[in-house]
């Protein structure tokens, strides 16, 4: 595996990809954290055989590879792990929270990916999570709605998933900090 500068990555701009139970949730971003065209979900079915299930997810993680192959850019995720998230002593008897947690193969998707975007030549920057679903929806959801297009708070999350890995505030309307290199 390749490691390239993230200054190198940043120069072309990137893709914010929100990973969700069903679906991916991505959206284009130029340099300066402007999203770019129509956001993208690529979904997925998480029932059925586990062969069926791993189809699904190679089937979206592919469909999501030749498109930022397409535009030769990098692809941010979100450095999620809720292996401490699936405990009963940490949410008690909110089963379905920790079955909705369970059902995500953030592991297996994320491996998937680092390993099918090396065969591609692209690049994968984690960012930490951190509040990314929160202030997504809370700076960029609205801004984003049109008249004929509703912003979903996956698509929002995308955005500051990928506003986070070029460097740049997830607030709208901040003006990006210099790179400190």
């Amino acid at each position: 595996m390749k490691t390239v500068p993230l200054a190198t990555v940043r120069t072309r701009g990137m893709i914010g990809v929100d990973t969700n139970a069903d679906h991916l949730a991505a959206r284009r971003l130029d340099t300066h954290g402007n999203p770019v065209g129509e956001p993208l979900w690529f979904g997925y079915d998480l029932t059925g055989t586990a062969a069926h299930r791993d189809a699904q997810v190679r089937h979206a993680l592919n469909r999501l590879l030749h498109w930022a192959k397409r535009h030769s850019l990098a692809i941010a995720v979100e450095d999620l792990d809720f292996q401490a998230e699936k405990t009963r002593e940490k949410h008690g008897r909110r089963t379905r929270f920790r079955k909705l947690i369970s059902g995500m193969p953030v592991s297996r998707l994320r491996a998937r990916l680092v390993s099918m975007a090396a065969e591609l030549g692209i690049t994968i920057v984690a960012v930490d999570p951190a509040y990314t679903s929160r202030w997504g929806v809370q700076h960029w959801q609205k801004p984003l709605t049109t008249t004929t297009r509703k912003t979903t708070r996956h698509d929002a999350a995308a955005v500051a998933i990928g506003r986070r890995a070029l460097g740049h505030p997830i607030r709208l309307g901040v003006p990006p900090r210099p790179l400190r290199h």
